[in-house]
């Protein structure tokens, strides 16, 4: 245990400053956009002085040091700031937002890792079969479509044409179905792939041939020694992907009218709502550093041998 303490110590502290490093990256980058944020916020009609009160109510008419300042004190508070564009507290808009993000994040990682690992796993146990082949084609086809095509054709499909599942919102469960598959397919390409050539390597390995002579049944030796050795790497790869999910949110809750912060972020980018935007990406870089840390921690739970120190 005590380990294990302090070994989330250490990442807790490497967690904040890659936190920071985020916050500062992204402070910076909203401001050297072109144009002034006040004058597009307003409006091109707005008065100077409704101008000049936006530009101060957002501290723009700060230093940047002091803009700086100011933006790690509020983000030490827990204080986002407020909306440029509608004025409300960006934590209570991001809250709002989040569930439906987390939602189609989780659902996505489990479709992909159910799909991606039973695919992976089948291949390497019929490697070089008509079999194998078939499932590397279609893991081929699933990491060379973009997501937008994708979701283009899934709509057009299932929504237009059969009229089965609906076209866009969150008016019910199925209403998470086409953006779920949209979303995970590139991941279950690649949790199959990294499983199956994980699977190919651990069952070349002599415990595997000791299992064998033993007598245990083909399928004893695929589920206890082989698939449970062969998801170390597939963890990792499970979990950047739950990440890379966040981030993919973007495109597929845009295609899909999907209520979340991914759909928030692109409105906000269009509106120049620069604490929006900050509040966002920092609430993304917290997921995907909170998730690297549970992926971490997980290994231990599957392979007995890895110990923290």
């Amino acid at each position: 245990m005590a380990g294990i303490g302090t070994y989330l110590v250490r990442r807790l502290g490497a967690t904040l400053v890659a936190l920071l490093g985020v916050s500062t990256i992204v402070f910076l980058m909203v401001r050297v956009l072109p144009g002034d944020p006040a004058r597009v916020i307003a409006g091109l009609l707005a008065s100077e002085e409704e101008v000049a009160r936006i530009r101060t109510q957002l501290g723009l008419d700060l230093p940047l040091h002091l803009q700086y300042v100011r933006f790690l004190g509020a983000l030490l508070r827990g204080d986002l700031g407020r909306s440029a564009r509608t004025f409300e507290p960006v934590t209570l808009e991001i809250m709002h937002r989040l569930p439906n993000t987390v939602l189609l994040a989780i659902s996505s990682s489990l479709l992909a890792a159910v799909l991606g690992i039973g695919a992976g796993a089948l291949a390497a146990t019929h490697a070089n079969t008509v079999l194998d082949y078939t499932i590397s084609t279609v893991v081929l086809f699933g990491i060379s479509m973009p997501v937008y095509w994708l979701g283009t054709m899934l709509i057009l499909l299932f929504s237009i044409k059969l009229r089965w599942l609906p076209a866009a919102g969150a008016e019910g469960p199925t209403s998470l179905i086409l953006p779920t598959v949209t979303l995970a397919s590139f991941s279950v390409a690649l949790v199959a792939r990294m499983t199956r050539s994980s699977m190919l390597e651990v069952m070349r390995s002599d415990y595997i041939l000791t299992a064998r002579a033993k007598g245990l049944p083909e399928h004893r030796v695929i589920r206890i020694h082989g698939i449970r050795n062969a998801l170390i790497p597939v963890i990792t790869v499970v979990g950047l992907q739950f990440g890379n999910l966040l981030g993919g949110a973007v495109l597929t809750e845009s295609v899909f009218g999907w209520p979340g912060m991914g759909l928030l972020l692109v409105e906000s980018i269009f509106s120049r709502d620069y604490p929006m935007v900050q509040g966002i990406v920092l609430v993304f870089a917290f997921l995907v550093a909170a998730v690297n840390l549970v992926v971490d921690l997980a290994y231990a739970l599957v392979d007995p041998r890895i110990h923290y120190v």
